[in-house]
C-alpha cells in the first residue's frame, strides 16, 4: 500500500481543480457582462427551441428530488449489504449532504449576481439544486460501488446528472453555468471524499481496476468541441448584433455534458485503485 501522503494527493488535487473551475465559471459567467450575455442567449435558446422536450422536463424534474433519494438510497443500501462497507457508505452520504446543503449556502448566503443590463435582474441562481440533488445520489452509488463497477456506475450517474441539468435549462429554472458549478460542486466533495477514505487506509483493490472509460473520453471530446465552436460563435455574435441561440442552446447543453463525462472519467480514475 501507498504511504498516506502519496494516497491523498490525487484528491486534494482534484479538490483544489474542481474549486478553481468553480470560481471560473462564477467570475466568468455571473461576475462579468460577456458571460452573463452567453449564458443568457443559451437560456434563451432553450426557451425558443425547447419543442416537446418540455413535458419530459416537466415530469422529471418534479418526479427527481424524491426519485433520486429513494432511488439512490436503495440502490447504494443493497450494493452495502453484499460488500458490507459501511465506512465508506457513511462517508458517501457525508459528502452528498456536504455538496446540497454547500449548494443551497452558496447560491443564497455567499454568491450574488450583478445587474449588468443582460437580464431582468433575476436573483443569484448558481449552482443548481436539483443538478446537485442527481449529482450527489450519483455519486454515493458511484462510491460504495465495486471498482469493477464502479465504470458503469460513472457512466450512468453522468448521464442521469446531464439529463437533470439538461432539463432545468429547458424548464428556464436555470442557466448552464448553474449546472456546471452544481456537478463541480459534487465533484468537489466527491474528492473530498476520496480524502477521507484514503486516510482511513481502507484495503486497496487487488488488482487496481484499469478500465480507462475510453469512448466516454472521446464522447466528452466531441461535446467539448462543439461547446467550444458554439462559445465563439455566441461570443461574435454578441459583437455583431446577431443572435445564433440555437447554437448557443446547443453549445450549453454540450458544455454541461463535456463537464459530466469529463469528471466521470476522472473520478474513475482517482478510485481505481480504492476496494
Amino acid at each position: 500500500m501507498r504511504p498516506a501522503p502519496l494516497r491523498l494527493l490525487p484528491f486534494v488535487w482534484g479538490a483544489l481543480g474542481t474549486a478553481v473551475m468553480f470560481v471560473a465559471v462564477y467570475l466568468f459567467f455571473v461576475q462579468s457582462y460577456i458571460g452573463q450575455v452567453i449564458d443568457e442567449r443559451s437560456f434563451a435558446g432553450a426557451e425558443r427551441w425547447k419543442g416537446n422536450l418540455i413535458d419530459f422536463a416537466h415530469a422529471f424534474l418534479n418526479a427527481l428530488p424524491a426519485a433520486a433519494v429513494v432511488i439512490g438510497a436503495i440502490i447504494a443500501i443493497i450494493i452495502v449489504l453484499v460488500r458490507r462497507n459501511w465506512m465508506v457508505f457513511a462517508v458517501a452520504v457525508g459528502a452528498a449532504i456536504a455538496a446540497n446543503v454547500s449548494t443551497q449556502v452558496l447560491k443564497y448566503s455567499v454568491l450574488s449576481r450583478p445587474e449588468k443590463g443582460v437580464d431582468a435582474g433575476l436573483a443569484n441562481s448558481l449552482p443548481s439544486g436539483h443538478t446537485s440533488v442527481a449529482a450527489s445520489a450519483a455519486l454515493v452509488v458511484f462510491l460504495v460501488a465495486s471498482p469493477r463497477l464502479r465504470p458503469l456506475a460513472a457512466v450512468i450517474g453522468s448521464a442521469f446528472t446531464i439529463a437533470a441539468g439538461a432539463s432545468t435549462l429547458v424548464e428556464q429554472w436555470h442557466r448552464p453555468s448553474d449546472v456546471i458549478a452544481a456537478t463541480l460542486v459534487v465533484a468537489f466533495w466527491g474528492c473530498i471524499a476520496g480524502i477521507v477514505l484514503a486516510a482511513l487506509r481502507l484495503r486497496p483493490a487487488d488488482p487496481p481496476v484499469r478500465t480507462k472509460l475510453w469512448a466516454l473520453v472521446w464522447i466528452a471530446g466531441a461535446c467539448g468541441i462543439v461547446a467550444a465552436v458554439a462559445l465563439v460563435v455566441t461570443y461574435n455574435s454578441t459583437q455583431n448584433g446577431t443572435e445564433h441561440l440555437f447554437i448557443a442552446y446547443a453549445g450549453g447543453v454540450s458544455a454541461i455534458a463535456t463537464t459530466a463525462f469529463v469528471l466521470a472519467v476522472i473520478g474513475n480514475r482517482l478510485y481505481r485503485a480504492l476496494a
